[in-house]
């Protein structure tokens, strides 16, 4: 007898008997019927897979497989959908007495069609498209019905001798597949078939004949998808709605499902709207919810089955429209909205929440006793709501790593949910670490009357896949949401779930300098995973709020350029991050000569797989490696000795308490194993206990995370570890401020992870008076990433310095040629505003008296050539700061016991590479531009008098030429052999007067001790002197400004109060004590 499956009978004869088997039993038995179909769907993904070579995790099970082939191009999403359906009823089948609820027989034709592309794709046979054909199906009594164990061994029988053939190539796969679908399209019922399963996994129940439990009229506690429901109509009698969604008893939206190849986007303004004009008399008094205008009905929707593609939008994923909102267009959503996100949607009043939220003061947010944000902060978050308020849906949050981001975020989630802005909120991590981080916030903090976030809203942690309608915050990872997507759960996370998405760390996933963690290992590569992290961000409606350090294009062409930055530089400026010593750069003989082995010679391998150590052949050639390569293509233990011998003494891990600790970064597992192993041998001989140093990497414990989670956390509260190395683990995200040393023992090549890793080391730790943090830099990375320009020249001068144009431009005397140098000086302008970072703009703008670099360039496209010459006077500064940027832009290890010993030991200061030579050029640089930077002179003469934008531009100006307050500090030491942290305004006067050296905190006891012998304070005006003295730990100066500004100061009245308790004389005081700080008597030579 014939069948419709006989096409396969040729290549693929097992399935081709499946198949026959599973037409004719689908009326008689609708269990074999639906699991040999299920079997023929899971008999395909594995043959496919195998087939192609795609590597397959011994932990996969049937969903990973089948995702194995979306992630890998094999497979359209239509079929995907499919595949899971089969999936679903073969489990049925296999474990379930009960009648099947799916339809065996309306399945047919879908796994017809499944079987047809399979047998296009992995055959070159030239073929025509035949319809599904009912009247082919031989009777079941003239089949066969082989048993589940025999069909187990038939597929299996498939699948072993797919993986002897060789692959199809990518272009024959793609054009077979092109092929079978110019002739065949899903049909408005088989779409149907796909409609039904998308719903269900969104929490809708489909009524059909085969299932009886689920009722086919509106229900109470209900949800709802009915499908031919009848309407009336403007052009005909009535109408049938192809489903008719219900919450309970409420009509609550219209879908119109229509054929694969149709344009479903214009549906929802035509048919899907005409349904909900057209509700029935009877219905809208007992089903609607309310009318807005003409519709009765708030919500449509149109569909195809397919999920949403980009490049053919309009043909894909579920248009949606609001027609309460006749300013609102139609847009294609991701998925299905789940029935409580509808109802929230049609419950929420917009209007009302934007109206509070703008409303609302910010006296929680500065408290002293709560989260006390800092001014940056609560610009970050008046920033994001501003772009909220004006309909943004894609916002960056640029902030350095340590100027609080998660306290920020608190700050700003607390106001959206106590606004009513937002229903529920998403926080995405890429890493349970920082999902944690976040949780332990939002315990710890208080809020609104002393109650923390998690007591005020219901908050689901990383465990907790599911929601409930009253949950406002749900802490995940991406990995977690990714498998909640494509996972084996009846019910997935639907797109209206979330009107709120924050992403921490959005740089983290696009960091391809990095090696796969364990939740990554089911992706092919990194690019792969940034697939999926982007196919999560986008998948959900509503807002996206991104948390970044360090932005990327590839954030900024997800989420936009930034609404707020707060860079590393100014956090440092303002007192809020610590800066760094000029790193310690050593050489060593094999570092700078490289590691050779000579043509002829046999080299020793390691296998990474294995672990064994084998001899190579004789080498052909030569084979050098340089330092890049070094722990990674080439092991060198002699190279790792020499630099952790040389540097273990300045480590200190015996006294984490007072010199901090140390963050190790290896190359891999293996490397991160080789320095634990040394440091161990390098401290046992100076009686240093072994639990000091430990490696913190994915593979502890097996990948145990609870066991790593704990070593992370032993490491931020404990006195042991003091020593870590990692690999990728903690370099990013992860706080512990006690970390003093950075040791670079891998050469990255991603801007953006070096300075995540640099923010290892940024925050402050007053419990161990941390000033500084120090890099040890033996793989030369601080070197190579230093460059952050590769824009090309465009000017007929590229190498000319502004300072030549200026020149050249005081010295032609005719107009034509200052005109043309004119706009040759406006040229070079305009390439340097293309590639200036946003902190080198903000410099800029304070060298220029305010004015940015883009307003500078309109300027001089008006000024004329008489006007030029004392426009020009005006900004010397700017310019020689743009002329100080810098322009530019399986397999083998090798293992070398070549000897290595250490050539240099060096600091490098970037100006100088001796402390003496540093200072000397400082020292220069204040005498010589004494006279021309006022601040300078401020300082010389009434330091006391400087206001603190006047401080910032100075310390922007001096880190232009190199001097930073750590760098000048580490050099004094050097040449003095004094241990010693000292402020700037100390450095400069020191270097121009001669004064005496003395700290920070050495001064600010002297001064008030002057201040207090010199009047007879009470008892309030000495508490608020203590406000004052918190101040000074992070201010040099104290200001009047201050106490409008600071909460500590602000929330106990401000100036106008404490004027009062200084009877009207707060000026004077805040002045003589400023006189005081930097009264330094009679001068000491220099």
């Amino acid at each position: 007898m014939s069948s419709n499956f006989d096409l396969l009978e040729d290549e693929f004869p097992n399935l081709a008997r499946l198949g026959a088997q599973a037409e004719s039993y689908a009326l008689s038995d609708s269990h074999a019927s639906l699991f040999k179909q299920g079997l023929l769907g899971e008999t395909i993904v594995s043959a496919l897979l195998e087939r192609q070579n795609i590597p397959i995790p011994s932990s996969a099970n049937a969903v990973e497989r089948i995702n194995l082939l979306k992630r890998n191009g094999l497979a359209s999403d239509d079929v995907i959908t499919f595949l899971h359906i089969l999936r679903k009823v073969r489990n049925v089948a296999v474990h379930s007495l009960e009648e099947p609820k799916q339809d065996a027989f309306g399945l047919l034709p879908m796994t017809y069609n499944l079987c047809v592309w399979f047998y296009s794709v992995m055959t070159s046979r030239d073929f025509v498209y035949r319809p599904f054909d009912e009247t082919a199906i031989a009777p079941a009594a003239t089949v066969p019905l082989t048993s589940p164990s025999d069909d187990e061994a038939a597929g299996q029988a498939e699948i072993a001798k797919a993986a002897q053939e060789e692959p199809v190539s990518k272009t024959d796969f793609d054009q077979r597949s092109s092929s079978y679908y110019s002739q065949q399209s899903l049909t408005e019922a088989e779409t149907r078939v796909l409609i039904d399963e998308q719903l269900r996994r969104v929490g809708w129940e489909v009524p059909s004949d085969s299932d009886p439990s689920v009722p086919s009229n509106p229900t109470a506690g209900r949800n709802l998808a009915i499908p031919e429901w009848r309407t009336g109509s403007s052009t005909n009698t009535s109408g049938r709605a192809d489903y008719a969604l219900f919450v309970g008893q409420t009509l609550i939206g219209f879908i119109e499902a229509k054929a694969a190849r149709h344009n479903i986007s214009s549906v929802v303004d035509t048919q899907a709207s005409e349904y909900a004009r057209n509700v029935l008399p009877a219905d809208q008094n007992k089903y609607c919810a309310g009318r807005w205008g003409d519709f009765f009905v708030p919500f449509v929707f149109s569909s195809n089955g397919r999920p949403y593609f980009e490049q053919l939008a309009t043909h894909s994923g579920v248009w949606f429209k609001d027609l309460r909102n006749p300013l609102s267009p139609p847009h294609a959503m991701r998925g299905w909205p789940s029935p409580m996100g509808l109802m929230e949607k049609l419950e929420h009043d917009l209007d009302a929440a934007r109206e509070r939220l703008v409303s609302m003061d910010n006296q929680i947010l500065k408290s002293p006793s709560g989260l006390n944000l800092r001014d940056y902060q609560l610009k970050a978050i008046q920033a994001a709501e501003d772009a909220i308020t004006a309909g943004q849906q894609r916002i960056l949050l640029a902030m350095a790593t340590g100027t609080g981001k998660t306290r920020t975020i608190l700050g700003l989630i607390y106001r959206l949910l106590k606004s009513e802005r937002f229903h529920r909120i998403l926080f995405l991590v890429d890493r349970s670490t920082l999902g944690n981080q976040a949780i332990d916030t939002f315990k710890d903090v208080k809020l609104e009357q002393l109650l923390t976030l998690d007591q005020l809203y219901d908050i689901k942690g990383l465990d907790e896949r599911s929601i409930a309608s009253e949950t406002k915050v749900h802490v995940a990872t991406v990995q977690s949401m990714v498998r909640a997507l494509e996972g084996t759960d009846e019910i997935i996370p639907a797109v209206t779930d979330y009107d709120l998405v924050i992403v921490d760390e959005a740089h983290r996933g696009y960091l391809l300098d990095k090696e796969m963690s364990e939740d990554e290992l089911l992706y092919r590569d990194q690019r792969d995973y940034q697939s999926a992290y982007r196919s999560v961000l986008e998948y959900f409606e509503g807002t996206k709020i991104a948390l970044t350090a360090t932005p990327a294009l590839h954030t900024t062409e997800i989420f936009g350029e930034p609404v707020f930055s707060y860079s590393y530089r100014e956090a440092v400026l303002d007192g809020w991050l610590v800066d760094h010593d000029a790193p310690h750069r050593l050489s060593t003989k094999l570092s700078v000569e490289g590691i050779k082995f000579e043509h002829g010679s046999v080299a020793p391998i390691y296998d990474p797989v294995t672990g064994e150590l084998k001899n190579s052949e004789k080498l052909a050639d030569d084979v050098v490696f340089e330092v890049d390569d070094f722990n990674k293509d080439v092991i060198t233990e002699s190279f790792n000795r020499t630099v952790l011998e040389e540097i273990a003494d300045d480590l200190q891990p015996n006294m984490p308490d007072l010199f901090g600790k140390t963050l190790i970064f290896a190359v891999n597992d293996v490397h991160a194993d080789l320095i634990v192993k040394i440091l161990h041998e390098i401290y046992a001989e100076k009686g240093i206990p072994t639990d000091a140093i430990l490696k913190i990497t994915g593979s502890i414990a097996g990948g145990n995370k609870k066991k790593i989670e704990a070593v992370i956390k032993q490491f931020k509260n404990e006195q042991f570890p003091s020593i870590a190395v990692t690999v990728d683990l903690l370099s990013t995200g992860v706080d512990v401020p006690e970390i003093t040393n950075l040791v670079f023992m891998r050469r990255v090549k991603s801007r953006i992870l070096f300075e995540q890793m640099l923010g290892r080391a940024t925050r402050l730790c007053p419990a161990i008076r941390k000033e500084k943090f120090v890099i040890y830099d033996p793989v030369g990375v601080y070197e190579s990433l230093a460059p952050v320009s590769t824009m090309k020249p465009l000017s007929v001068r590229p190498n000319a310095s502004f300072a030549d144009l200026l020149r050249g431009f005081d010295t032609v005397e005719n107009s034509e040629g200052k005109q043309r140098i004119l706009t040759e000086i406006i040229s070079k302008l305009q390439r340097k505003q293309k590639v200036l970072s946003k902190e080198q703009a903000e410099n800029f703008k304070n060298l220029n008296h305010g004015v940015s670099i883009d307003s500078l360039i309109d300027k001089l496209k008006s000024t004329s050539i008489d006007e030029a010459p004392e426009f020009f006077s005006e900004i010397v500064s700017p310019f020689d700061f743009l002329d100080g940027l810098p322009s530019g832009p399986g397999k083998r290890i090798y293992v070398s016991n070549a000897p290595d010993e250490l050539l240099s030991h060096t600091v490098d200061y970037g100006i100088a590479q001796e402390p003496q030579d540093y200072l000397d050029e400082f020292a220069n640089f204040i005498r010589n531009n004494q006279d021309q930077v006022a601040a300078l002179k401020i300082l010389a003469t009434r330091p006391g008098d400087l206001t603190r934008a006047e401080l910032k531009n100075l310390r922007a100006l001096l880190g232009m030429h190199h001097f930073t307050e750590a760098q000048l500090s580490q050099a004094y030491s050097q040449v003095t052999n004094q241990e010693i942290m000292v402020d700037i305004i100390t450095m400069i006067r020191r270097f121009s007067l001669g004064s005496a050296i003395m700290t920070h905190a050495e001064r600010v006891d002297r001064a008030f001790k002057r201040l207090e012998a010199n009047h007879s304070f009470d008892r309030i005006q000495r508490a608020w002197l203590k406000r004052i003295r918190q101040i000074l730990d992070n201010e040099l100066v104290i200001t009047s400004a201050d106490f409008e500004h600071d909460p500590r100061l602000k929330e106990s009245g401000g100036f106008s109060v404490a004027n009062k308790v200084f009877t009207g004389n707060l000026i004077e005081i805040i002045s003589e004590f400023n006189d005081y700080m930097y009264d330094d008597g009679q001068a000491m030579s220099a």
